[in-house]
């Protein structure tokens, strides 16, 4: 059985995203309808919400009318056609009026169906108020879940499982508590008033058509149960190739691929047209299948009453009540096959949706962590050990310091783990030997939130939230006001820039930021963590996809916001370090050198062979920029540009 440690809600798990107090299990798997009712019970019946409990208990009670209501008012049609046709003795006096009669039926209707819809009315809160917490709760835990799963997972597959896990709980808690408890109620008094007004015989009749009804509907149900979950995929596959492809237009439109992703897109789409055709065939059948045991349960009893009326044993308005109370029994009966299929298909939506929340949270907090106390903002890596996995460890017992303050540069060749550096100090992954110390802290020790806040990054592929400048600088503090989120963008040096656009601050980035060049997003990101003011700064490669003239540019801003701050540089252009306090350099997970720049260039190890190589190919390319600037303005110039080839 899978399930699922989540907490009963509180009014503040949303408003106030207070995390879940108290411990509940919640579980998926196929025949758990019952314990999945009561797992949701907390959320309809919050502790903390009298308001809604209230309503819960309306609900009920307006409910029981309704029923009450719906299973008598068919003895008004009895009694109006035996006012019509003489029989009249075994009536109330104040009805033997048929006009009267027929308006007592159709006034029970209207009532019947006016507690109904008082019931959905004050249910609808309830309701939407746990699809609410239980909707929020997986939100909170996708972001708990480590970088390691999201790495992993297609976005868009991941969203659109989220998308049908709460529509899935909104129909199990609708169609169970609306309507499954009302149609058991029904039958029940329905089946109390069958045995008393027309015995044994038709009682047993009609238990046999129900179970008749209940058994092929769950058989059929199960069968068409597997076709959804086909479909499902197929949509879930469908959708994910979409978004990716929509999500690298550019990469695309760069190679003319668009018919390659749209005959991706249209395989998958293809799987769900075959899934959703056999889906609304078996739904054909089924319902076929519901209406033949219908037609015979009400022929018996309609054959059992008219032979009745022949031989004066009933009226004719007996003979009109059992019809009137099994086509009142066909309501709730087509409402079970309906409620049925809708929770099973509710339970496959969601079943995804829980396997989410089941994946345990990689990194957690103590129960005894503590907020980090980062005045200073040292940091130590002590006898550092990483591996994503056991076969290929990744840092190899890595020891350095970076004092308050200081800055100390981290660089080395592709995959030799720097960037993993940064993710261990964010605790994006906790170390598997060793430990990262904030002054003197474990990081382990202290609360992942913490320790974040302590740190500022500016990474090297800067990713934008949809949305204005304003709101991606503001992101960094959201508490910000608009002047300081102008200041931030004046210190990063993007302020101008800003100003002349059309609409300022309001105007939008566009998906990911792709409305801005490479060096206006880097400026964005500066901008943000400026305006978080972190004790520690880390910069992750924040310049090495810029061109040379803005990554000169870029560097002023980042040398404006890394004063004075305690800031690891994580580098790939060595250009960008040489003024560090020291520098790290790393080979296979292992610090081969550290120095400052003129003590590296003096070993001519690593780092001299790395910045020979940089200054070789920096050179050449402002050579290829001053023959290009010259061209440009008419300048002939003399030789053959050997650093240059253009493209055939």
């Amino acid at each position: 059985m899978r399930t699922l440690k989540r907490a009963a809600p509180t009014d503040g798990d949303v408003t106030k995203g207070q995390a879940p107090s108290a411990a509940k299990t919640v579980s998926a798997d196929e025949g758990t309808t019952f314990q999945t009712l009561v797992n949701l019970w907390p959320y309809i019946w919050p502790a903390h919400r009298p308001d809604l409990k209230g309503r819960v208990l309306l609900a009920v009670v307006a409910l029981v009318i309704a029923k009450v209501v719906t299973v008598f008012s068919p003895y008004f049609f009895a009694w109006a056609t035996d006012a019509l046709s003489g029989e009249t003795s075994h009536l109330p006096a104040f009805l033997l009026a048929p006009v009267m009669l027929v308006l007592a039926y159709n006034a029970a209707r209207v009532l019947a169906v006016a507690f109904n819809q008082i019931r959905d009315a004050l249910f609808a809160r309830v309701g939407q108020h746990a699809v609410r917490q239980l909707a929020n709760i997986t939100f909170r835990h996708l972001h708990q879940l480590s970088l390691r799963f999201h790495l992993a997972r297609r976005t868009g597959g991941l969203s659109r499982v989220i998308e049908r896990g709460v529509k899935g709980i909104e129909a199990i808690v609708r169609f169970t508590i609306l309507n499954g408890i009302p149609t058991l109620l029904e039958f029940a008094i329905m089946a109390i008033v069958i045995w008393y007004q027309f015995g044994f015989d038709y009682l047993v009749i009609v238990a046999v058509m129900i179970v008749a009804y209940v058994w092929f509907t769950i058989k059929a149900s199960n069968w068409r149960i597997a076709i959804r979950r086909e479909m499902n995929d197929s949509d879930t596959d469908a959708n994910s190739k979409a978004i990716d492809s929509l999500l690298n237009f550019e990469t695309v439109k760069y190679f003319g691929n668009e018919n390659m992703e749209a005959e991706r897109f249209d395989v998958s789409m293809a799987k769900y047209e075959k899934a959703a055709t056999r889906t609304w065939t078996s739904l054909a059948w089924l319902n076929f299948g519901q209406t033949v045991i219908l037609g015979i349960g009400m022929a018996a009893c309609m054959i059992l009453s008219a032979r009745s009326v022949m031989s004066g044993e009933q009226t004719i308005g007996d003979f009109v009540l059992i019809n009137a109370l099994l086509m009142q029994i066909s309501i709730p009966l087509n409402f079970i096959g309906f409620i049925y299929r809708e929770i099973r298909q509710g339970l496959a939506d969601i079943e995804s949706m829980f396997d989410l929340l089941g994946v345990p949270a990689e990194i957690k907090d103590k129960d005894s962590a503590a907020s980090l106390n980062a005045v200073e903002g040292e940091i130590a890596f002590e006898n550092v050990r990483f591996h994503y996995d056991e076969s290929r460890p990744i840092l190899k017992g890595i020891d350095f310091k970076v004092p308050a303050g200081k800055t100390v540069a981290i660089v080395g060749p592709s995959g030799a783990g720097k960037s993993t550096i940064s993710r261990l100090l964010f605790r994006f992954y906790d170390v598997t030997g060793g430990a990262v110390r904030i002054d003197g802290q474990d990081v382990r020790d202290v609360t992942q939130k913490s320790v974040r806040d302590a740190i500022g990054m500016v990474p090297q592929d800067t990713v934008l939230f949809n949305d204005t400048i304003a709101y991606n600088i503001r992101y960094g503090r959201p508490d910000a006001t608009d002047e300081e989120i102008r200041e931030a963008a004046r210190m990063a040096q993007i302020h101008d820039f800003i100003e002349r656009l059309p609409e300022g601050y309001a105007s939008e980035v566009g998906e990911r930021g792709l409305k801005l060049s490479g060096g206006e997003k880097q400026r964005v990101a500066i901008a943000r963590t400026i305006l978080k003011a972190p004790p520690i700064l880390i910069l992750d490669e924040a310049t090495s996809a810029l061109d040379t003239h803005t990554e000169r540019e870029i560097q002023g801003a980042l040398d404006q916001v890394s004063k004075n701050r305690t800031t690891l540089v994580i580098a790939h252009r060595l250009s960008t370090v040489v003024n560090a306090d020291q520098i790290i350099v790393l080979e296979a997970g292992e610090i081969v050198e550290r120095g400052t720049h003129a003590d590296l260039l003096a070993m001519d190890g690593l780092y001299a062979s790395m910045w020979a190589r940089q200054r070789e190919a920096s050179e050449a390319e402002e050579r290829l920029r001053a023959a290009t600037e010259a061209d440009d303005k008419g300048i002939v110039t003399r030789g053959p540009r050997a650093d240059y080839i253009p493209a055939k």
